[in-house]
């Protein structure tokens, strides 16, 4: 139930109320970090009410006792505006107006960087405050804070120079916080609910707003200016197109439950190998089948609108991969823990602990099965995994045009994509790596 501002156990509750007599004092033997779960709560008093403050249990709500519905509503919302209080003035940093879901691409960009809104994380996490594994011109762009404020879906600014979210906050690995122990029915039943949450909070376009914008189509005289593009032109319009879909998909891992326990290292290396292939499974979702066109800068074109990208054979391929996808009839649920599993793919080159990734990777597995079993759809399951080594060739593909348009257009990579876009397919070592895997 909800106890003293949090969602706890009755172990905890009276615990904590025990704890706020002025005669207590706890101390700890062990340099004050041990683990406290169901099993080691009782060993040691002051990590365990340490660890009931840090979840948010108020100290000040422990005195009034038990109280009407009205005075308790009015209670948790005192407490709830001092806490928030107490995070503007931690956090000391002035947040940004979200701008729109999407542009319609004819506003000129600018060139100063803009970052992402903070956005609430789905659990905790502390922040690391540096990130070793990335080059250093990254770095700004992926240490700031965790975000409280409760939003609806991502918004975020679409410029010339954002990178991995301006929350990424990767956090070290804590071998004592694992969320994957122990798997039961009911942690498999609310990850499956994580996960479903995080994705619609994190898909560039709701389900709904796709199936009334269908009618939306290109006509013949904007196919033909886009067709009228120089191909460095296309190919950087795309690019950015790309790396705003990516954003998403960086927030979305990062919700996904035991994503950012695991080492910093390997949260960045899944994302730099996977961050396309899930884009290109959400990709399914922006495609209409009854004229195979897919939904791209706020209307849906055809293959022909892309044509001076001079990439005919990898266009066919996607909008093939897209169409075949779509004929699985997924619900908003399957897709979201299928995108999970994409990511979490324990066979990524340079991981350090694929043990870890596979543990991890393990339970959203079991989710996606208790997920089609509940639809009564298991025999989804292998046409799903069917569906992964065609991702992993499209990437692969993906990755070859993009050396080819490199070796035409150096200056234009260099200087005009976007950082995120170079940071995970431009450098020749990445694409050495993931061509080959």
């Amino acid at each position: 139930g909800v106890h003293y501002g949090v969602i706890t156990c009755e172990g905890c509750k009276g615990f904590f109320r025990r704890s706020q007599s002025s005669s207590v004092q706890y101390s700890c033997s062990r340099q004050s970090n041990c683990p406290i779960d169901r099993a080691s709560r009782n060993r040691c008093q002051s990590c365990r009410l340490k660890k009931c403050v840090a979840q948010g249990m108020s100290r000040d709500a422990v005195k009034f006792g038990r109280m009407s519905k009205r005075q308790r509503d009015s209670l948790f919302a005192e407490v709830e505006r001092h806490r928030q209080q107490q995070r503007l003035q931690a956090n000391s940093v002035q947040e940004p107006q979200p701008l729109p879901a999407y542009r319609t691409g004819k506003e000129p960009r600018e060139q100063s960087p803009h970052l992402i809104p903070p956005l609430p994380p789905a659990y905790p996490y502390s922040v690391e405050p540096e990130l070793q594994g990335c080059p250093p011109e990254v770095h700004p762009y992926l240490e700031c804070r965790i975000g409280e404020a409760q939003a609806q879906s991502l918004a975020y600014r679409d410029k010339s120079h954002t990178i991995f979210g301006s929350e990424m906050g990767f956090r070290p690995f804590d071998p004592e916080r694992s969320f994957f122990s122990y798997p039961t029915s009911l942690h498999i039943e609310e990850l499956s609910a994580s996960i479903v949450r995080s994705h619609r909070e994190t898909t560039q376009y709701r389900a709904e707003e796709l199936q009334a914008l269908r009618w939306k189509v290109f006509s013949r005289e904007e196919i033909h200016a886009y067709q009228s593009k120089s191909v460095d032109e296309m190919w950087q319009h795309c690019a950015v197109r790309l790396t705003d879909a990516v954003q998403y998909v960086v927030e979305f891992a990062k919700r996904i439950p035991g994503f950012r326990q695991l080492c910093q290292n390997d949260q960045i290396a899944l994302l730099k190998s996977g961050s396309m292939e899930v884009v290109l499974v959400r990709m399914s979702r922006m495609f209409n089948t009854e004229n195979n066109t897919v939904f791209f800068d706020c209307k849906f074109a055809g293959t022909e609108l892309f044509k001076s990208l001079a990439c005919g054979d990898l266009i066919a391929a996607l909008f093939d991969f897209a169409h075949n996808l779509c004929a699985l009839r997924l619900t908003e649920q399957q897709m979201a823990v299928f995108t999970a599993l994409v990511l979490l793919n324990a066979d990524r080159p340079c991981l350090e602990d694929r043990e870890r990734v596979q543990r991890v990777r393990r339970d959203v597995e079991l989710a996606l099965s208790h997920i089609l079993h509940k639809d009564n759809q298991e025999s989804l399951l292998h046409k799903l995994y069917q569906r992964v080594p065609v991702l992993k060739s499209l990437c692969a593909l993906h990755i070859e045009k993009l050396r080819w348009f490199r070796q035409l257009y150096p200056l234009t990579v260099h200087s005009l994509f976007p950082p995120l876009y170079k940071e995970l397919f431009g450098s020749d070592t990445d694409i050495q790596t993931l061509s080959t895997h």
